[in-house]
């Protein structure tokens, strides 16, 4: 018998304790990655003195492929590797890439009209998001594979056992935000970087101390084939090898960013045109329809995450120029605003799921195709709340808190209305030959979408002197007409689709359940 079918005995609070295991080392990469991130575009603009059109492009390309990288991660662990090596090579990836973080180096100066960027510091920058970028695509499908793996297929508590682990996700990046962005703003960039490394370190011991509870799960796919050599390595070692050159290769596709646009766009022509073709000539007209409404959704979506990311981009650099972060007794940091959306995720899943529960029992639940056009819709107007918060700004040019607050409220609402419903699509409406396929055409969307997110942000780019403090009164403006123009795209957008809702929901026939085998992919999305 194949070990990887073996399911460990021994459970903790109904589950299997490896699922606590996972639970911790999954929110300690998290805490890593959140926390790194909170920082990342400040890093970028304060210390190296880039330009806001420069930063957001560096953050875009960034994003793109960490959101794309675990679909050739989870396929080489599938592959070759097998979860548990996938996720200790990554997370010791990750462990490095974020000690790298903690090399500064010297403040970016100007010396007679040029920036002065200290070479160390840019390389061991640009090093460490390489090195996050693989880590990240080694981890985050494989670990999630072993949450899967320790439940058989038709286990009740399956379910129960992702919402945990889902949970595990959100307090990494709640705790992180709001830790690492106050210590890397108010002591230093190495602290707040360093204290994610530190963090993620911590997850890797975790993960390895606790292999008692995975045993027989998550081990190499074809054994017999593990140790054959080609050219003197073994097939593992030959992922490790291509896995640390491709480190090398993504540094500059990182700083040379343009060609990741490029390939990134060609790639979803070719997965989108190739995967209509094979379905066209291999299957009925009826599943053609079928599949041609699933690939316009994922079409669409990158307009919700074009917009959402601006979180992380154009809506932290207003934060911290135009907005007032005193909210009741509280002041925090800009670099700390993130953490409002693991919470409200926290607080307002578990609401979502009684309400389509509820809705579904009374036969009035939104379908897939509108509750896609309701996540746009809500992402265009929480854009326009901002939009709107600035036209109340004070006679310093700052805008009251509250405002924030409710567009994350929208943001996060609209993000429970397509990222899992998104998933939920792709597993219910495709057929197990193309499964896979289609997930990647899933991730490969968000990628798209976070490129979009970097030519949106370029809209809020404000002009200024490397070094120089920037009037929040000549601020103001430039935000408030890019968050009308996102609010604009958003709402637009969303309401075309709520047109055309009745067509696609006809070809998707939501009501019929494809013959499809129950598969584990392993894959979670969370911002």
């Amino acid at each position: 018998m194949s070990e990887s079918l073996t399911i460990p005995r021994g459970t903790f609070l109904g589950h299997p304790r490896g699922l606590f295991v996972l639970f911790l080392a999954e929110a300690c990469e998290r805490f890593s990655f959140y926390g790194m991130r909170a920082l990342l575009l400040f890093y970028l603009v304060e210390h190296f003195l880039f330009a806001d059109d420069s930063s957001y492009e560096i953050w875009a390309v960034y994003g793109a492929m960490v959101y794309f990288m675990p679909v050739v991660g989870g396929f080489l662990a599938d592959r070759y590797l097998g979860f548990k090596r996938a996720v200790i090579f990554g997370a010791i990836l990750l462990c490095v890439g974020h000690s790298l973080m903690a090399i500064e180096g010297s403040p970016a100066y100007l010396a007679e009209g040029v920036v002065v960027r200290d070479p160390i510091g840019l390389n061991a920058m640009f090093f460490a998001l390489s090195s996050i970028v693989l880590g990240v695509g080694f981890l985050k499908s494989a670990i999630s594979n072993l949450v899967g793996q320790l439940y058989e297929q038709n286990d009740p508590r399956r379910d129960q056992g992702f919402t945990i682990f889902y949970m595990g996700i959100n307090l990494g990046a709640l705790i992180a935000t709001i830790v690492c962005g106050y210590l890397g703003r108010t002591y230093g960039w190495a602290y707040g970087f360093g204290l994610a490394g530190i963090v993620m370190l911590l997850g890797l011991v975790v993960f390895v101390l606790g292999q008692k509870h995975f045993v027989g799960l998550g081990g190499v796919p074809r054994p017999h084939l593990d140790n054959q050599r080609i050219f003197g390595l073994t097939r593992c070692w030959w992922v490790y090898v291509s896995a640390i050159f491709m480190v090398i290769v993504t540094r500059y596709l990182l700083e040379y960013h343009q060609s990741v646009q490029y390939v990134l766009m060609i790639l979803s022509v070719v997965s989108v045109v190739g995967l209509l073709t094979w379905v066209w000539l291999k299957r009925t007209t009826e599943e053609l329809q079928r599949i041609v409404v699933v690939l316009l959704l994922i079409v669409v979506s990158p307009i919700f995450w074009s917009l959402f990311e601006q979180f992380s981009s154009s809506m932290k650099l207003f934060v911290d120029r135009n907005m007032d972060l005193t909210f009741w007794f509280f002041e925090i940091d800009a670099a700390q605003i993130d953490f409002m959306n693991p919470l409200f995720i926290i607080c307002l899943a578990p609401l979502f799921a009684m309400l389509w529960d509820c809705l579904s029992k009374r036969g009035s639940e939104p379908s897939t195709p509108m509750k896609f056009a309701l996540a746009i819709l809500q992402a265009g107007l929480g854009a326009m709340v901002l939009g709107i918060g600035c036209l109340f700004a004070d006679d310093s040019a700052n805008v009251a808190f509250l405002w924030l607050v409710l567009t994350f409220l929208l943001f996060t609402t609209g993000e429970l209305c397509i990222s899992p419903v998104g998933l939920s699509m792709v597993t219910r409406f495709t057929m197990t030959e193309i499964l896979g396929v289609m997930m990647g055409i899933w991730f490969l969307a968000a990628s798209v979408g976070s490129l979009f997110a970097g030519w949106l942000a370029k809209l809020a780019s404000v002009e200024r002197v490397a070094g120089q403090d920037l009037n929040p009164v000549d601020t103001l403006p430039v935000y408030q007409e890019a968050f009308f123009i996102y609010g604009t795209i958003g709402v637009v957008a969303g309401l075309v689709l709520m047109l055309l809702v009745p067509i696609a929901r006809n070809y998707l026939r939501e009501g019929e359940v494809l013959e499809t085998k129950p598969q584990n992919l392993g894959i979670t999305q969370e911002r």
